[in-house]
């Protein structure tokens, strides 16, 4: 609507001072006022005139304010991405000057680590956690604070090439009750294996209890370490694509986790030693500990070697104790012998058990654990069960009658030793 103004500022204020007026035009013709919906703004007689819009006073602030954020938040976001990307670079060098460095990866499932990664993690070697046949064992933490085991192995003569092919080949076995190897390490001479780190160490050191403090492991722990470690053997022996005969089974080499699973290690290491193995026998503890007797009489090895040591294991689970122990007398009790004899002649079973247990143990289980150390044990490698059987027999699900006492035994019992110290 026209409005009396002789100038534009005066039109302006006649605007500002409506609070009706939404905007306003000052032409020739005078000024004209805008009220309610701006629908007829083409009633202006002139093109080009310059209209004015009224607006709330916040949101001319709000546009200004908007036009300095826009740089100032421009600027900052720069400014962040720069020193983020230095804290990167930053950790990119530290850890390249003073962590584990993960390299190449084998067939996508191991680590390559440098020497110098592995003294790092390991604090140059610094904390020994067992020695044996194949070499030492030692505890490391990679960057990210995840613990391992490094084992430098010795008496490896294969070539690079030979030795990664067969590290490639152990990486690829996978099973729950298996130690999982997470790399390796081979420059030079120098050979190592990278492993995930057992918080409970091995099961000599919970049945052989040198720390007082150590609460003696229940039947039930026992029966499923006896049971875990079997079905391990077993994938090893019959679903692997080809057979592993683990050669070395004994309470040093079954690891526990933090849940107490057990967990075979050091598999697939005699295929590593190659012709050197025969060098490793004398480092063991003979017949009387873990050897079948064909290690000593020269027959063809096969997967029933395993079953033998895996059966003189067992009867040190039930036991609690090595099964050869001298007494201060001069004399020497070998359990098998005695717990075989004792049973034959009708003693109930729990008189076998592990003194510190007081008889508390499930009796089936028992039997079926005593039994398939009986089987396993038998000098005729024809006669022992499978590692497969031998999960069967301790599940429940294979009935195993009374074993014979094999000949060995009776040889001690009959004081003819030479037969097991030859």
């Amino acid at each position: 609507m026209p409005f009396a103004a002789d100038s534009s500022a005066n039109c302006k204020s006649a605007c500002l001072n409506n609070c009706s007026c939404n905007a306003y035009v000052y032409n020739s013709t005078g000024c004209s006022l805008w009220f309610g919906d701006l629908l007829n703004i083409q009633q202006l007689d002139n093109g080009g005139d310059e209209l004015y819009i009224r607006v709330a006073s916040s949101e001319v602030s709000s546009s200004k304010k908007e036009s300095i954020r826009r740089p100032v938040t421009v600027g900052a976001i720069a400014g962040t991405l720069a020193l983020l990307g230095l804290v990167l670079v930053g950790i990119w060098i530290w850890g390249k000057r003073g962590s584990v460095e993960i390299s190449n990866a084998v067939e996508g499932s191991l680590v390559a680590f440098t020497y110098r990664d592995l003294k790092i993690a390991s604090k140059c070697f610094s904390e020994i956690l067992g020695s044996g046949a194949f070499g030492s064992v030692f505890k490391g933490v990679l960057p990210d604070s995840t613990l391992i085991a490094v084992k430098k192995l010795q008496g490896i003569t294969q070539g690079e090439k030979q030795f990664r092919a067969e590290v490639s080949t152990i990486g690829t076995i996978q099973h729950v009750n298996l130690v999982r190897l997470r790399g390796f390490c081979c420059e030079g001479n120098k050979r190592l294996l990278v492993y995930d780190y057992m918080e409970n160490r091995s099961l000599n050191s919970h049945l052989l209890r040198k720390d007082d403090s150590k609460v003696a492991l229940d039947w039930k722990t026992r029966y499923n370490i006896a049971l875990g470690t079997a079905r391990g053997l077993a994938y090893l022996h019959e679903e692997c694509r080809d057979c592993i005969i683990h050669c070395d089974i004994k309470p040093e080499n079954i690891l526990l986790d933090v849940n107490f699973v057990p967990k075979v290690a050091d598999f697939g290491l005699a295929k590593l030693l190659g012709r050197e193995f025969s060098r490793v026998l004398t480092t063991m503890r003979g017949t009387r500990g873990y050897l079948a007797p064909e290690w000593i009489s020269g027959v063809a090895i096969t997967a029933k070697a395993d079953v033998y040591s895996y059966g003189m294991m067992l009867f040190e689970i039930i036991s609690g104790r090595r099964n050869s122990q001298k007494f201060e007398d001069g004399k020497t009790e070998y359990f098998p012998t005695w717990a075989a004899t004792k049973v034959a002649e009708g003693a109930d079973v729990l008189s076998i058990l592990d003194n510190q247990l007081e008889g508390n143990a499930d009796t089936e289980e028992l039997t079926r654990t005593f039994r398939a150390a009986c089987w396993c044990i038998q000098d005729d490698e024809v006669h022992r069960p499978t590692m497969g059987q031998v999960v069967q027999i301790l599940e429940g699900f294979l009935e195993a009658r009374p074993p014979p006492i094999p000949r060995s035994l009776q040889l001690i019992m009959e004081g003819e030793e030479t037969y097991i110290s030859s």
